[in-house]
């Protein structure tokens, strides 16, 4: 298939959720995974040992992970204001999907289009947000 995606953690709250994520991003074949502001430590829920297959980047602050995102790569908020649903959203070919921390949310960045929401009345664990959206985009490609 055409294009890549990856995903973006900002100020992960929770060292587990971690694990989980990288280990889904590698099930759904993501090609790169980051974190914004935190290096976090190693964890069981990690069995595949994703940093071994896909590469994991670490950008100290928000311009640096700006600055670093591949050309052409189009940053996707998922945010519990979202103005687009993920049921009808059009993922791109070229993709990062940006998730905030439990206990805040994404700065604004100019140029930010696409602010996607999940539709749940409250906000949802990280780990289970990221599994979401993987999955998603996994099925809708999948079908095209």
């Amino acid at each position: 298939m055409r294009g890549y995606w990856g995903v973006v953690l900002y100020h992960p709250k929770d060292k587990y959720n971690w694990g989980t994520v990288v280990r889904s991003a590698y099930n759904f074949e993501a090609d790169f995974i980051a974190t914004v502001g935190s290096r976090l430590p190693k964890q069981a829920s990690n069995t595949c040992k994703t940093e071994r297959h896909i590469p994991v980047f670490h950008f100290v602050d928000w311009n640096s992970m700006r600055s670093g995102l591949p050309v052409e790569c189009v940053p996707v908020a998922i945010e519990v204001d979202g103005t687009l649903m993920l049921e009808s959203f059009c993922h791109p070919e070229r993709a990062a999907y940006i998730f905030g921390a439990e206990d805040g949310t994404l700065p604004e960045m100019d140029g930010w289009s696409k602010r996607v929401k999940i539709a749940t009345n409250r906000c949802l664990n990280l780990a289970v947000a990221t599994s979401i959206v993987m999955y998603d985009r996994h099925v809708k490609r999948m079908g095209a």
